[in-house]
């Protein structure tokens, strides 16, 4: 049987280290963040949130942690998912580089931005808190170096952690 792209199994490594990533991101926004500003907190039964009950752990690097933590997580998540080659890292860098920036720069133009969301958003978990993000969210040129640096560092780790495995497209094989 021939070894192609889709039959490559996960890298489990580099999942591991983007879900990780996620993990130390919810402990920021569980300790750091106020739980009013914190989507999955502020709709969670449980009073889950350490705001105000232990003191601030990231001081004011937490602030734009969470930015780089994102991207670098779901950067890392994707590419342990699709586990190509050195290009199509680059584009899943690219891809989530531009994402974040967008939703980013779209906090700066909140009302022009918060007028293309479609009505049909409301309805659905995760979604309906859209228009919210970014009629309340706070645009941060420090964000966006956050997410341009979490685009270099994730791109690197893939890159370390994809232990030199390349698809060849030509000949549709993997190579060691």
């Amino acid at each position: 049987m021939q070894n192609t792209l889709f039959s490559r199994s996960i890298n489990k490594t580099q999942m591991i280290i983007g879900f990780l990533g996620l993990l130390m991101g919810s402990v920021i926004y569980l300790i750091d963040r106020p739980p009013d500003q914190t989507y999955f907190i502020s709709k969670s039964p449980l009073n889950i949130t350490l705001f105000d009950s232990i003191p601030n752990l990231f001081g004011s690097i937490g602030y734009s942690l969470p930015a780089f933590l994102h991207l670098f997580s779901f950067i890392l998540i994707t590419a342990g998912l699709i586990f190509w080659n050195k290009r199509a890292y680059l584009i899943i860098c690219v891809f989530w580089f531009i994402l974040d920036s967008a939703f980013e720069v779209g906090q700066e133009f909140h009302d022009a931005t918060s007028q293309i969301i479609p009505d049909w958003f409301a309805g659905i978990p995760f979604l309906e808190n859209t228009e919210t993000y970014f009629l309340h969210g706070t645009f941060d040129v420090i964000d966006l170096a956050a997410i341009a640096f979490g685009t270099m560092v994730a791109y690197f780790v893939i890159s370390i952690t994809g232990k030199g495995e390349h698809y060849h497209e030509k000949t549709e094989k993997w190579i060691y």
